[in-house]
Parts: structure tokens; C-alpha cells; sequence
């Protein structure tokens, strides 16, 4: 019997706090689910935690080599039978109602492919708001993403078909920023939204990857906008894209007025430079253009 939702997580070393993530996920308000959690070779008690869940619901898979994140994120994925495709990090913890308002969103939306939401976020034992910008449509998200990630990986929904489309899911050469990657591949196929209601809580620390592998992270982000730029700034478009990374992704200051006016003839160039194809040769008019999008990314 396919399910309503597979939840697919890759866990490592996660002991300590994989119970919790467990037990938000027991608590939804939508009971059809169920959860695909690979574990890559841990090290620690993490395999004991997961033999122990006693839940129909929860499949685990004991790999028998460590891959690293990326590929036993995808060996979940292969492994699912849901409707929906939820991502879930083994420390971050669900609203009861986040599968249950992300399926509802799906449904009531055909055109879109992929709903994230909003998230808390969890420093220590205090609960903090994002610091993300609410995301009031899917053509502002859309937007966004040509300029910074406004996504969190472990809200994500996204629907089977289009997840099983991907041939990888994720592509392990962008480590770190194969979510980034993922969701402008999943724009050629459909919408990409974001519920502004907090349906997660992710959990903010220094044993997390964003927080260990940040120049990795950032190289890899360069590489996802540099190829979605060269139809806008031909051969500089790996200049223009480490500019957006360093200084609107990393919030890195900008040092002179030189890199300052760079920075905004990338970010806006159809105030800047005069083009002889019109304006939709700009960044902005690359999303909203009627002749460079397919039907489900065209505005609302």
C-alpha cells in the first residue's frame, strides 16, 4: 500500500539526538506516513536507537559501507513508496501538523512540485524566529532562489513523481549544497512554494554540517549559480555568482564601491545594462519571462 508521505532521512552518528526527531515525527497529526532513515555505517549508538523506534511506520536500513550524506539520502529515496517525498535532517524536529498542512498545500495546488515552510530556529535549549524573509508567493520564492537559499532542507515536501524524475536526486559533487541544486532542478518541472508558518524547528549547532564544512558549502553554491547565470552574464557568470555568494549568501561586506556597483548591476541588471534582446535578459527577467518559462513558472 503506497503512503501518503515517505519521510527520508540519512543518519550518522546522531544518537543523542535522533529520539527526538523520531518522537516529532510519531506525533503527526497525519498518520500516513512512513519514514525511510539510512544509516551510513555510524559509530556511535545511533543503529541501537533506531533498532529500538518499535514502529511499523519507521523503516530502517543498515548500510554496509558509509557513503557520506548525499548518497545515502538518495539510497532513501530509492527506497520509498510514498505519494510525497518529506526531507527530514536527524536532528531537526516537526510541528504535529507539518505533513498534514504540506500535503493539503500539494493537493490544493497541482502546479506545484516542491512546499517547504517556514522553521524556528533551536540554539541550545532557546527557540528562535527565522531570520528568512517571509515568502509571500511561490514567483518570490522562485525569485530567491537566483540569489540566496531560502529554503530549509528539513521542511521540504516534495512530490514523488517529480523527486523520482531526477536521475540522481541529489548530486553528491555539490556536497553541501545539493539541496540548492535540488531545488532549482525541480523549478524546470513545476512551482516551488513555502507555507510562512513555522511547521519545523531546526536545530542550530556546532556539530552541524553547515556549521563544519562552510567553505565547501559555499564553493558548492557558487557552482549551482554560476550555471544558472551563463545565460544572463555569458562567461562571467562564475564571477557574478561568487559576488552574490560571498556578499548577499555570506553577507560578507563589500569592500569598495567598485564591487558595490558589481554587485548591483548582477543583482538588478536590467537598471545597469542596456541589452539589445530586451529586458528579459536580466536575472529577474529570466524567471518572469513568458519566453524562457514553461507553463508552472510563469507568475501568478
Amino acid at each position: 500500500m503506497t503512503p501518503a508521505v515517505s519521510v527520508i532521512m540519512a543518519a550518522y552518528n546522531g544518537a543523542g539526538l535522533i529520539g527526538e526527531t523520531i518522537a516529532s515525527l510519531q506525533a503527526q497529526t497525519l498518520t500516513d506516513f512512513e519514514a525511510v532513515i539510512v544509516d551510513d555505517c555510524s559509530t556511535d549508538t545511533t543503529r541501537d536507537v533506531l533498532r529500538g523506534i518499535g514502529d511499523s511506520r519507521f523503516r530502517v536500513i543498515e548500510a554496509a559501507v558509509n557513503q557520506g550524506p548525499v548518497r545515502t539520502r538518495n539510497r532513501a529515496l530509492a527506497e520509498a513508496r510514498g505519494r510525497h517525498i518529506a526531507a527530514l535532517d536527524q536532528d531537526d524536529l516537526c510541528h504535529p501538523s507539518r505533513l498534514a498542512e504540506q500535503v493539503a498545500w500539494l493537493d490544493a495546488h497541482p502546479d506545484t512540485v516542491l512546499v517547504a515552510s517556514a522553521a524556528d530556529v533551536l540554539v541550545g535549549g532557546t527557540v528562535r524566529a527565522s531570520t528568512l524573509p517571509a515568502m509571500t508567493t511561490p514567483m518570490l520564492v522562485e525569485w530567491m532562489l537566483w540569489i540566496s537559499n531560502p529554503l530549509v532542507w528539513s521542511s521540504v515536501m516534495i512530490r514523488g513523481d517529480a523527486a523520482r524524475a531526477l536521475d540522481p536526486f541529489t548530486r553528491p559533487e555539490l556536497l553541501y549544497a545539493e539541496d540548492f541544486d535540488l531545488y532549482h532542478r525541480l523549478g524546470a518541472l513545476g512551482r516551488i512554494a513555502r507555507i510562512d508558518r513555522p511547521l519545523l524547528r531546526y536545530r542550530s549547532h556546532e556539530g552541524g554540517a553547515s556549521q563544519r564544512f562552510t567553505d565547501t558549502m559555499l564553493a558548492s553554491a557558487t557552482r549551482v549559480l554560476a550555471a544558472r547565470y551563463v545565460p544572463v552574464f555569458g562567461d562571467g557568470a562564475t564571477a557574478r555568482a561568487r559576488l552574490v555568494v560571498s556578499h548577499v549568501m555570506q553577507r560578507a561586506p563589500v569592500p569598495d564601491r567598485a564591487t558595490l556597483v558589481l554587485l548591483g548591476q548582477t543583482l538588478f541588471p536590467e537598471d545597469s545594462v542596456e541589452s539589445s534582446t530586451g529586458p528579459e535578459n536580466t536575472l529577474l527577467g529570466d524567471v518572469l519571462s513568458p519566453s524562457t518559462c514553461s507553463s508552472p513558472c510563469k507568475p501568478q
